[in-house]
């Protein structure tokens, strides 16, 4: 009998539906915000998808994560002027996954194909991936994620509007052995489920915070590391509501406490020999000059590629001083306050850390922006600017290292930069820009509940 691990091809794919005697599969894929759109397929349907490929609605590439339509910000690949055609799609058989949950059902991934490819983010970070093919590297990455956990479900949490909700857990409880013993099962099922889905945790503890929760996944192949990225977020959030919690990826929900990141581990190996292209044991820092080149691009296009990291407008209220995330283009080496993190070891353990990104980017375009940026440094031979140490949030740095403050600012810069457009496309670059202007757009158009404590009796 085959297992979703044995699954490589067409044939082995439609092999274990058969063996397993399955009506239906379940397939879906991620949208410009990472969001997992899916179905069900009949089993015939499954296998002519297969052999043929299928067809999503082309509007999952244009509304945004509340499925609003982007309009009058001048998307052109699709919108009321085209009628919303279907846009084709292939089942990738290798992404094929078992679902706890629902006994013997298997998931399995897909990404859009022809013209949509272009603006797929799936498809984005395939195309880096080439690239540093293409440069002589294979690359190497890993997430971690903070999440807070609530006694909320989708019901309470509208009927409060959003407010006074309960954290799974009171207190600040860092790496507390009294709060993962307390709920033992649960992280235990969380375990479970990361081993039984394919994404596995490496590390699972509190975070400094009434509820808050980080999970580091086990490092992988880039594009992989990406998927298991993005299935985690997504059946965390399924978990927790099947059992009447709510998990939340938001950048930062409240005032109160630090914002939630995302920070993502990179490294780069050579491709003829296995070795690292990063760790020189014959330099300070063991930091080979590619790894130094490396970090200098990162540095040099991290404001201009902020928008594809920090895409919402919630993710800019956690890029301030002194909440554990960046506000310049800075790198220092083990240094938490900097927005590249140079970890230093061995062939096997060196790399950077890129700590701009929250825990809502979507992790195809947070690693594209990440790895992309650092390539094209290799490519130009960049030197980063000096190394920061201690405190990088009471220094002065220059101005082209300051990142944009707003979403409409990063937009800006991201839709008028020609290293974009060279790394990522035209088509690409048009197409998220006006996505992140819609976002930009609908946040201006409502009152805060800040506004409104602040203006509403004394102005």
């Amino acid at each position: 009998m085959l297992t979703p691990q044995d699954i490589n091809s067409v044939d082995d794919a439609k092999r274990i539906v058969s063996e397993r005697n399955l009506s239906h599969v379940k397939i879906g894929l991620f949208d410009i915000d990472g969001v997992m759109r899916g179905k069900y397929l009949r089993k015939e349907k499954f296998f002519a998808a297969l052999d043929k490929g299928l067809a999503f609605c082309d509007v999952v590439l244009g509304w945004d994560s509340s499925d609003q339509l982007y309009e009058g910000v001048g998307v052109e690949y699709t919108g009321w002027h085209t009628g919303y055609p279907d846009a084709p799609v292939r089942v990738l058989p290798g992404s094929c996954r078992d679902i706890p949950f629902e006994p013997g059902m298997l998931l399995f991934l897909c990404e859009f194909a022809g013209d949509a490819a272009a603006l797929c983010p799936r498809n984005v970070l395939a195309r880096t991936l080439e690239r540093a093919a293409d440069m002589g590297y294979t690359t190497h990455a890993a997430f971690e994620y903070e999440f807070f956990l609530f006694n909320e479900t989708p019901h309470s949490v509208r009927q409060k509007n959003y407010q006074n909700l309960q954290p799974i857990t009171p207190g600040f409880f860092g790496y507390s052995m009294l709060r993962n013993s307390v709920h033992a099962e649960l992280y235990q099922e969380l375990l479970d489920m990361s081993e039984a889905m394919g994404f596995p945790i490496e590390g699972l503890h509190t975070e400094t915070g009434p509820g808050v929760i980080e999970a580091a996944l086990v490092v992988d192949k880039a594009g992989n590391a990406a998927d298991k990225a993005a299935l985690f977020k997504t059946f965390t959030k399924v978990w927790a509501q099947r059992r009447d919690l709510m998990a939340t990826f938001m950048a930062k929900w409240s005032n109160d406490y630090p914002g939630q990141s995302g920070h993502i581990h990179v490294s780069l190996r050579h491709k003829d020999d296995g070795r690292s292209a990063f760790f020189d044991p014959d330099q300070p820092l063991t930091m080979s000059d590619t790894q130094r080149h490396f970090i200098g691009g990162q540095q040099r296009y991290m404001p201009e590629l902020l928008a594809m990291v920090a895409s919402t407008v919630n993710a800019y209220t956690r890029l301030v001083p002194g909440f554990w995330a960046p506000t310049d283009a800075t790198w220092g080496c083990e240094n938490r306050t900097t927005a590249l993190r140079l970890i230093p070891g061995s062939d096997s353990s060196q790399r950077v850390e890129y700590r701009v990104g929250p825990a809502d980017a979507n992790p195809y375009l947070a690693l594209s922006a990440a790895l992309a940026s650092g390539l094209a440094g290799i490519a130009e031979g960049l030197e980063p600017e000096p190394m920061v140490e201690g405190n990088a949030y009471d220094q002065t740095h220059p101005g082209h290292l300051a990142l944009p403050q707003s979403l409409s600012d990063a937009t800006a810069i991201f839709k008028h930069s020609r290293t974009a457009r060279s790394l990522f496309g035209d088509a690409f670059v048009d197409h998220f820009a006006a996505s992140r202007q819609w976002e930009a757009s609908e946040h201006r158009k409502h009152v805060s509940d800040w506004e409104l404590q602040r203006y509403f009796e004394i102005i």
